[in-house]
């Protein structure tokens, strides 16, 4: 098990995909010096990975260190459904591929019905979009949003809950993007980022209409 500092600055990284010493010593409120230390003992575990940046570091001329989270650190974020999901609906596609739909349709309902009793009350478009962050952040997806417009924001998973499924079943991206589009009636919702399409994060933009 990781010592709470190490896995705070993971977990840091993996919030903002890729991050250098100076970003999460600033967000950790840790010295730049800590962080390093964190870092380099995650690298060395083959939690994170390390490239160097385009831009200099600390006004020094050299180039930052970029971290970002490997694929064996990746499993020690939150999965809601595994392989053993995988094999069972792989089981249940061969013979009723409809059942497969109607289960990710449920699925979708129900998470919309219970997130609509959450966002409803909400008196702002800003205010429903705070929620739907902290209720995707609750469902293990590690959740972030921000305001980047007027009107507009930006609403990031930095983990899938359910990678092993949504690479496998389309139903399940699908019915995420519905869910959103669902509980934000009169809004605008268009996924800019996908990790199954190869991005570190999931990423909606979210605007007023």
């Amino acid at each position: 098990m990781l010592p709470e500092g190490r896995r705070a600055v993971l977990y840091a990284v993996r919030r903002r995909g890729e991050a250098t010493a100076e970003v999460v010593a600033q967000q950790l409120d840790m010295t730049v010096s800590g962080a390093r230390q964190h870092l380099s003992a995650l690298v060395t575990e083959g939690l994170l990975e390390v490239s160097g940046a385009d831009r200099p570091e600390g006004g020094r001329g050299r180039k930052a260190l970029v971290y970002s989270v490997t694929e064996r650190g990746d499993v020690l974020f939150p999965k809601a459904y595994g392989e053993l999901t995988n094999e069972l609906l792989g089981y249940l596609a061969a013979d009723h591929p409809e059942v497969v739909d109607q289960l990710f349709a449920r699925r979708r309902e129900q998470r919309i019905a219970a997130g609509r009793a959450r966002l409803t009350p909400k008196p702002s478009l800003e205010a429903k979009v705070a929620e739907l962050a902290r209720i995707l952040d609750e469902d293990g997806y590690l959740a972030s949003w921000e305001a980047v417009d007027d009107g507009v924001y930006r609403v990031v998973e930095h983990n899938c809950a359910i990678w092993a499924v949504a690479r496998q079943y389309g139903q399940a991206c699908t019915s995420e993007i519905d869910f959103i589009r669902a509980v934000l009636p009169g809004a605008s919702v268009v996924r800019t980022q996908h990790m199954v399409e190869g991005a570190r994060r999931c990423a909606y933009e979210i605007r007023a209409v």
